[in-house]
C-alpha cells in the first residue's frame, strides 16, 4: 500500500509526526506532499529537522491568500501530483484548508481519504475550520476519531459507524516525543529567567479575537486582573497577527505582562509544560494543555476540545476581563489529576493498522504520564 500524507502548516505536521515515525519504523511507501499554506519552505524545511523527522517529497509553496483562492490553488496543484503518485489512501488531519483541498482532490480521482482527528465540531460555522471538518467527515472512507464523543458526533449526522475509528489523538504521542528532544535541545525557562509553575502563559491569535478591539482589549485587560491577583508574570507569546493589531489599534499591554515573540515549537512545549496555567484561543494549546496536566482557561465562547471540559482541565471564558479572572481563579482551584480523554501513546500505530487491513481495539488506555 502507497500512502501521500498532506499537510500544510505547522500544527499537522506536529501531529502527523507520529503517523511519520511509525511508516519510517514499518518501512512503509509513503511520500509527504506540503502545501506550504502558513510558511516558506526553508522555515518549514528547518522545523522538520528540529523535530527530527523526514521532509517532503513535495512542497508546493501556497502561501496565504483568500480561503477560495488559496483552496482553488492547493486543489490544481495536489490533483497533478496524486494522479501521478497514485496513492491507495490519502492521509489529511484537522481542519484546514489543505486538508479540504486534499480530500477534495483524492476524492474526485478515487482515492480513499483518511481523516486523522475526525468527528470535532465547535458549532461555530463563522470559523472556516468548523465548515473544513465537516465537510471532509463526510468525504472520507476513514475517519479515526481522538475520543468516544467525536464519534457519537459523527454518528449523529449519519456518518457510516463501519468508517468511524476510535484511535486516540496522535498529539499525545506528539507532546511526548517532542518534549524528549526539547529537554535534550532547549532551556526555555533559563532563558527567559522564569521558575517552574511560577508564570502565566498566553496566546491569541484568532481573527474573531484580536480583528475586533474591544475583544482584544478585553483579553489585555484580563490579564492585567490576573496578575494584580496573583502577582506572578504573564508570558505572552504574540502571533504576529497580534502583534500588527495591538500597533494597529494602540494598545498597550500594562505592567506584569511581558510580550515575547513567538516561540519555537519546542520551547513552546516546555513554557506550557511548566506554566501555573495557560490562558489560549488556540485548540492545539487546549489540548496540549489538557495532556500535561496543566489547567486551561480559553479565551473563546465555544471549543472544538469539548473534552477538555468534560474532564475539568478547561473552562470557556471568552473575552470579558472579569470572567477572565473569574476562570482564572475556578481552575487554579482544581486539582490537576484529571483522566486524559485521549488515549495514550499508540494512536499512530492503531491508525496504520486499520490502512493495513488490520482491526482496532476500541478501548485505549489513558497515558500514563
Amino acid at each position: 500500500m502507497k500512502l501521500a500524507i498532506i499537510l500544510g502548516t505547522r500544527p499537522e505536521i506536529i501531529k502527523m509526526s507520529p503517523i511519520i515515525r511509525e511508516c519510517e519504523r514499518q518501512a512503509l511507501d509513503y511520500f509527504i506532499l506540503h502545501t506550504g499554506q502558513h510558511y516558506s519552505y526553508q522555515m518549514d524545511g528547518t522545523f522538520f529537522e528540529e523535530l527530527e523527522l523526514r521532509g517532503p517529497k513535495y512542497n508546493l509553496g501556497i502561501g496565504s491568500g483568500t480561503h477560495g483562492e488559496q483552496t482553488g490553488k492547493m486543489l490544481i496543484a495536489i490533483e497533478k501530483i496524486l494522479m501521478q503518485e497514485r496513492p491507495q489512501v490519502v492521509l489529511v488531519l484537522g481542519d484546514t484548508n489543505t486538508t479540504l483541498a486534499g480530500a477534495l482532490a483524492a476524492v474526485k480521482i478515487h482515492i480513499k481519504v483518511a481523516h486523522i482527528e475526525a468527528g470535532m465540531r465547535s458549532y461555530d460555522r463563522e470559523m472556516p475550520e468548523e465548515v473544513n471538518r465537516v465537510l471532509v467527515d463526510h468525504l472520507a472512507d476513514y475517519l479515526f476519531a481522538p475520543s468516544e464523543s467525536a464519534r457519537s458526533i459523527m454518528l449523529g449526522e449519519g456518518i457510516s459507524e463501519d468508517t468511524i475509528y476510535v484511535t486516540g489523538n496522535t498529539a499525545v504521542q506528539a507532546v511526548y516525543d517532542h518534549l524528549e528532544i526539547a529537554e535534550r535541545k532547549r532551556n526555555a525557562l533559563a532563558r527567559l529567567g522564569l521558575k517552574k509553575k511560577g508564570y502565566f502563559l498566553v496566546t491569541s491569535h484568532r481573527q474573531e479575537n484580536v480583528d475586533v478591539v474591544h475583544k482584544l482589549r478585553g483579553i489585555l485587560d484580563g490579564l492585567q486582573l490576573i496578575h494584580k491577583e496573583f502577582g506572578l508574570p504573564v508570558i505572552f507569546s504574540v502571533h504576529p497577527r497580534t502583534q500588527k493589531k495591538l500597533e494597529e489599534f494602540g494598545l498597550g499591554v500594562g505592567n506584569g505582562v511581558k510580550l515575547i515573540e513567538p516561540a519555537g515549537f519546542l520551547e513552546f512545549l516546555q513554557l506550557e509544560k511548566d506554566a501555573r496555567l495557560i490562558l489560549t484561543d488556540s485548540g492545539g494549546v487546549q489540548m496540549e494543555a489538557c495532556i500535561l496536566s496543566v489547567p486551561c482557561v480559553t479565551l473563546r465562547e465555544n471549543t472544538e476540545w469539548t473534552e477538555t471540559l468534560e474532564v475539568g482541565a478547561n473552562i470557556l471564558a471568552g473575552c470579558e476581563p472579569q470572567k477572565i479572572l473569574e476562570s482564572t481563579r475556578l481552575m487554579l482551584g482544581r486539582k490537576t489529576d484529571w483522566e486524559n480523554p485521549f488515549g495514550d501513546e499508540t494512536s499512530a500505530t492503531r491508525t496504520l493498522a486499520v490502512l493495513q487491513g488490520g482491526r482496532v481495539v476500541k478501548q485505549f488506555r489513558t497515558a500514563g504520564h
